[in-house]
């Protein structure tokens, strides 16, 4: 099973405040271990949203490109972190011992979500498009 851990924007994050070298030594220390338990697949940080943009689809068909930053801190996402374990009661038990994103004694928010697999879905061309994908990726 996959589970993406989203950290949350916080307002230093959207102002393009890097974290400082004790946060960068402690976020690195737990996705070593993470790695050393063999269940890290991936995880990054992302660049303000001063630095992207939204696609918005319209109901005539029309898309329309929106440049960031984007209002709202508290809807956007400022990193992740994707982990295969074997039950959500382990993704809840490595959740747990992620580190504050913004500091110890400051408040913050991560949220954990299980990633679709293509078991999830009905059998179809769709889904054996997505197989040969991941056949092909190896």
């Amino acid at each position: 099973m996959r589970f993406m851990i989203l950290v949350k924007a916080s307002p230093e994050s959207e102002a393009g405040v890097l974290p400082g070298e004790e946060m960068l030594a402690t976020m690195g220390a737990y996705h070593e271990e993470l790695s050393r338990a063999g269940v890290l697949l991936d995880g990054v940080g992302l660049k303000a949203s001063a630095q992207g943009w939204r696609v918005r689809y319209g109901s005539s068909g029309k898309r329309t490109v929106v440049d960031g930053p984007f209002t709202e801190t508290k809807e956007l996402i400022a990193g992740y972190t994707l982990i295969q374990v074997r039950s959500r009661d382990e993704a809840m038990e490595w959740a747990r011992r992620f580190p504050n994103p913004r500091g110890e004694g400051l408040d913050a928010e991560i949220e954990v979500r299980p990633v679709f697999e293509l078991d999830d879905f009905a059998p179809g061309e769709g889904v054996q498009r997505f197989r040969d994908i991941e056949g092909a990726r190896g």
